[in-house]
């Protein structure tokens, strides 16, 4: 599929928002890394301003994030047929592999973000508090919950926290948080999930692996 020059600057300003902050990045070094000629003013034939660019990128995002936890939450079923600790454990990897896909726009979001509150709050609402509502809903919608008087958004806010939290701690010391490795992690957590069934009995084994 061919890129268009606006979503090559998103791309690549996003990157590079990353990479050396904001303040630090320069509209002619966009363009550079963008494939336009550098102080050309490419990038003004598509963004008014370096900050609508990080508006855009973070608007990019916020569709796409939004349009994976619907298309989650509706392949759910398919996966019923499968023991509990496997769905977990699929939950798992699927939270941190998107923590992997947004990297870039979470290092701008705790380096450079307290400047722009509107920006902020547009990313609170549109990527953080929907994936969370996700969590919730796909916990209350397993077959094995069926009944249980719950607070889900709160469950989903510790789950889906724990996640988080191995991610950045990954992320910003280089090694996982007392060198747990990721399968460990996710096994974990799934545990953990699994303690939510008020009768263990209900539960099919998982299969040995």
């Amino acid at each position: 599929m061919t890129t268009s020059t606006r979503e090559r600057i998103v791309a690549e300003s996003l990157r590079l928002f990353a990479e050396r902050g904001y303040a630090a990045t320069s509209v002619a070094e966009i363009e550079a890394a963008a494939g336009l000629s550098p102080g050309a003013g490419g990038l003004y034939r598509h963004f008014r301003s370096k900050e609508e660019v990080l508006a855009s990128a973070i608007r990019e995002h916020i569709e796409r994030t939004r349009k994976q936890v619907n298309e989650v939450l509706a392949g759910a079923s398919a996966y019923e047929d499968r023991p509990l600790q496997v769905r977990l454990k699929m939950t798992c990897h699927a939270g941190l592999a998107k923590m992997r896909e947004e990297q870039d726009l979470i290092r701008v979001l705790f380096r450079d973000l307290d400047q722009f509150p509107n920006l902020v709050a547009e990313m609170r609402e549109g990527i953080v508090n929907p994936l969370y509502d996700g969590i919730a809903a796909w916990l209350s919608a397993q077959p094995e919950f069926a009944g249980a008087d719950e607070d889900w958004p709160a469950i989903a806010s510790i789950l889906g926290g724990a996640v988080v939290n191995y991610w950045l701690a990954n992320e910003s010391m280089y090694e996982p948080p007392t060198r747990i490795d990721e399968k460990r992690f996710v096994a974990s957590w799934a545990r953990l999930g699994m303690g939510l069934v008020a009768d263990p009995d209900r539960l099919p084994r998982e299969p040995a692996s």
